[in-house]
C-alpha cells in the first residue's frame, strides 16, 4: 500500500473533511442526529441506495420514533413496514437489536465498535459506522466505497475475488488514514466521496478533493480500479400460480422455519402444490436480480380445481382488503395489483 498516502495522511484528512463540510448531502439521519437514527439508517443502507431508503426512513421514524417504540412492535408489523426494502433479515435483526438496547440503561450502552459486534445484525462495518458517528469511537469503516477509493488512491492493480477480500487488505491503511479528531465525519466523508464523486463507472476525478493524493488519477488508471472478479450470474426460472376463488387469491405464507423471508407472503409456486407447469403462455413474466441470481418469474392462471384436496397450513385465501394489511416478499404486491387490474 502507498507509503506516500500514509505520509501525507494529515493533508488527505484535511482536504477530505473540508470538502465534506461544504458538500455533505442534506440527509435526514444527519439532522439532529441520534444513536437511534444512525442505527436505523445504517441498517437500511446496507446494500440499498440512499434514494431508495429516504422515504422508508421517514415513515419508519413516524411509526417507530425510538428503540423503545420499536421494541414493542411485532415482527409482523416490522416486516410490513420494511416491505420493499428487501433483505428482510435486516428488519428482524433491527427489531432484536432494539429489544436488547432498550433493556440497557442509557449510560451503560457500549460506545466502542468491538462491544457492538455482539448485537444482532452488527458486523465490522456497521459497528465502526455506528460507534464513530454516535460516539466518536476511533474506528474506520471499510466497505465497497472505501475499497474503490483506496484502490485508486494507491493505484493497486492486484486482483481480488470481491470487495470483502479487498477490505481485509485495506483495513490497516484505512485505520491509519482515519481523522481521529472527527472519526464519524471522516467515515461519512469517505462514503460521500464514493457515492457522489469516486463512482464505480466514470469517476469525477476533476471534482475530487483528494485527487492530488491519487496515484490512480496520476497514472490515468483510476477508472479501471479496483480489479475485482466478475460476478458469475446464475439463471433461475420460478413458476408461480395465480389462483382465484370466490373473490379471494391463494397466497403462500413463507413458514417460520424457512431460511429466508419467513413470515412474508408471495404468490405460490407450482411445484409444492403438485401442479404441473402448463403448456399455455404465462399471464405474466417478470425478471429481477437478487445477489448473483437472475430470476425469471412466470405466473400462470391456474384453476382452483387443480389444487390438492387438502392445502397445507402455510397457504391462505386472501381477499383484496386483507392483502393490503399483509407483508409481501419482493415485488409480489405489485404483481398482484397488476393482475387484479387486467
Amino acid at each position: 500500500m502507498s507509503q506516500a498516502l500514509v505520509k501525507n495522511a494529515a493533508a488527505f484528512q484535511s482536504a477530505l473533511i473540508n470538502w465534506y463540510d461544504e458538500n455533505a448531502r442534506d440527509l435526514p439521519w444527519r439532522v439532529q442526529p441520534s444513536l437511534y437514527k444512525t442505527v436505523v439508517s445504517e441498517f437500511m443502507l446496507q446494500q440499498t441506495q440512499v434514494k431508495t431508503v429516504l422515504p422508508y426512513f421517514a415513515k419508519w421514524l413516524k411509526s417507530y420514533p425510538d428503540f423503545a417504540n420499536l421494541a414493542q412492535a411485532s415482527e409482523e408489523q416490522v416486516l410490513k413496514s420494511w416491505e420493499g426494502l428487501g433483505y428482510y433479515s435486516r428488519a428482524r435483526n433491527l427489531l432484536k437489536l432494539a429489544k436488547e438496547i432498550s433493556a440497557i440503561p442509557a449510560d451503560e450502552i457500549p460506545q466502542d465498535a468491538k462491544s457492538w459486534l455482539k448485537f444482532p445484525g452488527i458486523g465490522p462495518y456497521a459497528a465502526a459506522a455506528v460507534c464513530s458517528i454516535a460516539f466518536s469511537d476511533q474506528s474506520a469503516v471499510v466497505d465497497g466505497n472505501v475499497v474503490r477509493i483506496l484502490s485508486r488512491m494507491t493505484a493497486d492493480e492486484s486482483s481480488y475475488t470481491n470487495s470483502t477480500e479487498a477490505a481485509k487488505v485495506y483495513r490497516p491503511l484505512v485505520q491509519e488514514l482515519l481523522n481521529r479528531e472527527r472519526p464519524g465525519d471522516h467515515n461519512q466523508a469517505m462514503m460521500e466521496l464514493g457515492a457522489t464523486v469516486c463512482h464505480k463507472n466514470s469517476p469525477n476525478c476533476l471534482l475530487c478533493p483528494v485527487r492530488e493524493h491519487c496515484l490512480g488519477f496520476e497514472k490515468g488508471i483510476a477508472e479501471s480500479l479496483p480489479k475485482l472478479a466478475k460476478i458469475k450470474f446464475e439463471d433461475v426460472t420460478v413458476n408461480r400460480a395465480w389462483i382465484q376463488k370466490e373473490g379471494s387469491i391463494l397466497l403462500h405464507k413463507i413458514p417460520a422455519n424457512a431460511k429466508r423471508m419467513r413470515g412474508l407472503h408471495e404468490l405460490p409456486e407450482l411445484a409444492p402444490l403438485s401442479i404441473p407447469v402448463p403448456s399455455s403462455t404465462p399471464i405474466a413474466t417478470r425478471k429481477r436480480g437478487i445477489t448473483r441470481y437472475r430470476i425469471t418469474e412466470r405466473i400462470f392462471d391456474i384453476s382452483p380445481a387443480s389444487l390438492p384436496n387438502k392445502i397445507p397450513e402455510d397457504y391462505i385465501w386472501a381477499k383484496p382488503d386483507l392483502i393490503e394489511s399483509l407483508a409481501f416478499s419482493g415485488p409480489h404486491r405489485k404483481w398482484i395489483g397488476e393482475l387484479l387490474a387486467r
